[in-house]
């Protein structure tokens, strides 16, 4: 697969890499992408499943705003990835952030045994040194094949904010407190009538309202 970028303006950075955003610890995971959507009302960045996983073993992870699909690809699928990152790391002068083109677009990509790498812009738009980047990260971005079946988490990071979104709330029912301090794990089965992955839903606990995100927890995966 490919290996993703990350650029920003300094704000926008700090913000990427700040604790707490985006996919947590996957354990056996030799590529992780993800795409950084801006902030809107309803809509929590961080509770979006990561773009793009490969495991060690093959095993490959696609995430859109909520839903994951998953596969076992062969060494014929992955020898391609393989090729782009082994380019994408012989790039000189290839930094912690890099910035790709004009545009709000950001991305963060982690290697194992590598970088993780913040880039931002329009990767259509890359000069011809950082083209190998590029490719790369439209290819993870955009990654499809026909093996990519649907994946049921078991557990979700849930993502609490005190603050009301439009229209009525759902009675609390994590079996957590309400308050508490990062995303906290919890069982599929305390979120099966909630919305999942950047999509956020309203919840009341006494006189209290709070947004709600909850991102699929990958197979080991800590938040």
């Amino acid at each position: 697969m490919e290996r993703v970028l990350l650029g920003v303006a300094a704000l926008a950075l700090a913000v990427a890499a700040s604790p707490g955003a985006g996919a947590g610890e996957i354990p056996e995971a030799a590529i992780v992408l993800e795409v950084l959507p801006a902030p809107a009302p309803g809509f929590v960045p961080e509770a979006a499943p990561p773009r793009f996983v490969l495991l060690d073993d093959g095993t490959v992870f696609v995430g859109g705003t909520s839903d994951v699909v998953s596969a076992k690809l062969d060494k014929g699928d992955t020898k391609g990835i393989e090729k782009q990152v082994s380019r994408v790391r012989k790039l000189p002068g290839l930094g912690s952030s890099v910035t790709l083109g004009p545009g709000t677009k950001r991305y963060r990509l982690t290697l194992k045994k590598g970088p993780t790498i913040l880039a931002a812009g329009d990767a259509g738009q890359a000069t011809a040194a950082f083209r190998p980047l590029a490719e790369l990260l439209v290819s993870l971005e955009c990654f499809d094949h026909a093996a990519l079946r649907p994946y049921r988490a078991s557990q979700y990071a849930l993502h609490v904010q005190q603050g009301r979104l439009p229209g009525g709330c759902r009675p609390w029912s994590f079996g957590v407190p309400p308050a508490g301090s990062g995303p906290r794990i919890v069982p599929a089965d305390t979120a099966s009538d909630w919305p999942v992955g950047a999509t956020a839903g309203s919840a009341c606990a006494g006189d209290a309202a709070w947004i709600v995100a909850l991102r699929p927890l990958l197979p080991g995966e800590r938040p």
